[in-house]
C-alpha cells in the first residue's frame, strides 16, 4: 500500500474506444435509498430499515472546446425519441504508471444536457464546454 493517498487530477476517460481528454468529470455518486418497515403487531416503536432501490447521479464531462470537433453535439443531436445511442463509459484514475488505480464503469450513458462555454471580452480563460449524461449503473473498483 501506498504511504499517500491519489491525486484527483491524473485520470482519463474512455467511451467507444476512444480515450477523450476531460478537465473535470462530476457526479460520480451512487447511494442505496433505504426503505423503512414497521408492522402493526411490533413489539419496538422503530422501524426497520432496509436496502432499496440504488440510486444514481447524473454525470457531468467538462473539456475544452477544439475548432472542427463536433463529437459531443453529434452524440447529443443523435438522440432523438426512443431512439438512443447508448455507450459505456470508463473512467479511470491513474497512478503514477499511469496504471488505473480506481476505475468507475457506467452503464448504458447518454446525453441530456449540452453546455456551451460562455463569452467574455475580457476574459483570459480556455473556452469548456460541458455535457451532462444519464446511465443505468455505476460500477467501481479499486485495483
Amino acid at each position: 500500500m501506498s504511504e499517500y493517498p491519489l491525486v484527483k487530477f491524473h485520470f482519463q476517460v474512455e467511451w467507444g474506444g476512444t480515450k477523450i481528454g476531460f478537465t473535470e468529470v462530476s457526479g460520480l455518486d451512487v447511494e442505496i435509498e433505504p426503505i423503512e418497515y414497521r408492522h402493526g403487531a411490533s413489539k419496538e416503536y422503530l422501524k426497520t430499515k432496509m436496502p432499496g432501490m440504488q440510486k444514481v447521479a447524473n454525470i457531468t464531462l467538462k473539456r475544452g472546446s477544439f475548432a472542427s470537433d463536433n463529437e459531443y453535439y453529434d452524440w447529443y443531436n443523435s438522440v432523438q425519441l426512443n431512439t438512443i445511442e447508448r455507450r459505456n463509459i470508463t473512467i479511470s484514475l491513474l497512478n503514477e504508471l499511469h496504471e488505473p488505480s480506481v476505475v468507475w464503469k457506467v452503464k448504458q450513458a447518454w446525453p441530456v444536457k449540452i453546455q456551451s462555454t460562455d463569452l467574455k471580452s475580457d476574459g483570459n480563460e480556455v473556452a469548456i464546454e460541458s455535457m451532462e449524461l444519464v446511465h443505468e449503473g455505476l460500477t467501481i473498483e479499486y485495483r
